[in-house]
């Protein structure tokens, strides 16, 4: 059984920052891509960043030099840096880890909540 643990949500001024961990439980075999996506109260889930199995990044453009994804297989888990935090930041973090067989895992989210 495979179970992702996000954790290191929380209230934030803007202008701070939080890092976000996300512990994969078991073994997963042909990750493909590990993401982080968010998702605000009335809209739609969106990708944030992603990171695939030869370390290339990607950001939407929202995040793209404030955030900062990254990995350490050893612990089989994935960090989302988040510095500059704004208002519109403020959403539940889920973190996906993709396989190269089509299926996916997600976590059950953090609430990350930033104040004006």
């Amino acid at each position: 059984q495979v179970e992702l643990m996000e954790s290191g949500g929380g209230l934030v001024q803007a202008g701070g920052s939080l890092t976000l961990s996300c512990a994969a439980s078991g073994s997963i075999v042909g990750i493909n891509t590990r993401a982080w996506y968010r998702q605000a109260p009335g809209k739609q889930r969106e990708l944030v960043a992603q990171i695939t199995s030869g370390g290339i990044t990607g950001y939407s453009g929202s995040v793209k030099g404030r955030f900062t994804i990254s990995r350490d297989s050893a612990k089989n888990t994935v960090y989302l840096q988040m510095n500059s935090l704004k208002p519109e930041d403020t959403a539940v973090y889920y973190c996906r880890h993709g396989l190269l067989s089509g299926r996916a895992y997600w976590g059950q989210g953090t609430q990350v909540t930033v104040s004006s």
